[in-house]
């Protein structure tokens, strides 16, 4: 596939461009933004990608263009557990209503910036070692696994090493101060929490972004695709995050259904690895069977979902984690009610 590089210029010269529409208008006008606002710039926001991905297809054939909305579809979904854990980490921290579109911003830009950089990191590492697909399939495997084992969890944003560390190496004020990073206590130049709060997404970015790339590697092996995907997937996340806030709670079965789907990705990986490296013969997983095996599963995790928190109001949903966690003295006590 050849994109030139005039198209490269374009491309994120839009993305930029709506980008920066999106942030400055946050960090203009702050406010709380209702539902009818967040679902324009969300339909907005969908409609660009569409329109993109069909201008792609008819530019560049409809194999490419399957491949687009393919790797679009699985990082929105991604992006909507991403979203989750932004809420995780504002409850943890109380982040003010008035200060969460400067978390968001940061959490959006910081995805961009990371997916970036690993993109071309994947697409060097495939180019020059095709054992790298069985590496990523792998890894997708084992993740789908992990988040399937603890998909009933939430992650400790209060476990993590940048915080931990952070919170040991710096004086941190008790407030956060009209939303700035640092203030002067007593003479004395200290963070506020909303410096800590942002490590923490950082973190939660990084992982996140070692998890997306490999799956959308497992779609396309073209940079542009992948980048393009992540970019319109990324976008628009902000308005996303007040849009689904309140609904995040009731996807009950959502962290199930990513698993299923970084495990399918997987392993169409490994047997694109087997189909070039070992044999020919070994069949592949084309592309449209797995654009509508993933939309098929996010459709019956949503109903299903639905179905779940209708019957049962007390039903709550979960990003999941990667890996188990102490339970809490409120777990403690439950599961000792229970016993």
């Amino acid at each position: 596939m050849d994109i030139s590089a005039l198209t490269w210029a374009v491309t994120i010269g839009l993305i930029l461009v709506l980008l920066a529409v999106d942030l400055i208008l946050a960090a203009a006008r702050p406010h709380r933004v209702g539902y009818g606002e967040a679902t324009a710039w969300s339909v907005f926001y969908v409609l660009v990608a569409v329109g993109f991905g069909l201008w792609f297809a008819a530019r560049y054939g409809g194999e490419f263009g399957t491949e687009y909305f393919a790797g679009y579809i699985v990082e929105k979904s991604l992006s909507v557990d991403n979203l989750f854990v932004f809420v995780i980490i504002m409850t943890t921290f109380a982040v003010p209503v008035e200060h969460q579109h400067k978390v968001l911003t940061f959490g959006i830009v910081l995805a961009l910036a990371m997916r970036a950089v690993f993109i071309a990191l994947g697409a060097t590492l495939l180019a020059l070692f095709s054992f790298m697909f069985l590496l990523f399939g792998l890894l997708l495997i084992y993740t789908a696994v992990q988040l399937f084992r603890h998909r009933d969890e939430d992650p400790d944003v209060e476990d993590n090493v940048m915080v931990k560390a952070a919170r040991r190496a710096l004086p941190i004020s008790d407030d956060y101060v009209g939303g700035g990073l640092t203030t002067r206590v007593e003479g004395r130049r200290v963070v506020t929490p909303l410096f800590i709060v942002l490590l923490a997404i950082g973190s939660i970015d990084l992982l996140f972004a070692l998890d997306s790339i490999p799956a959308v590697f497992g779609v396309t092996q073209e940079p542009y695709i992948v980048f393009t995907a992540n970019a319109f997937a990324l976008l628009g996340l902000r308005a996303l995050f007040f849009l689904v806030k309140g609904l995040l709670d009731r996807l009950v079965y959502l962290s199930a259904g990513l698993a299923l789907i970084l495990a399918l990705i997987g392993v169409k990986l490994i047997l694109h690895w087997a189909h070039v490296d070992i044999h020919g013969g070994v069949p592949e997983i084309p592309t449209p069977i797995s654009l509508a095996a993933i939309a098929l599963i996010l459709a019956v995790v949503t109903v299903a979902s639905l179905i779940k928190t209708r019957r049962d109001p007390t039903a709550k949903a979960h990003p999941g984690s990667l890996r188990a966690h102490p339970p809490g003295p409120a777990d403690s006590s439950q599961e000792s009610g229970l016993s």
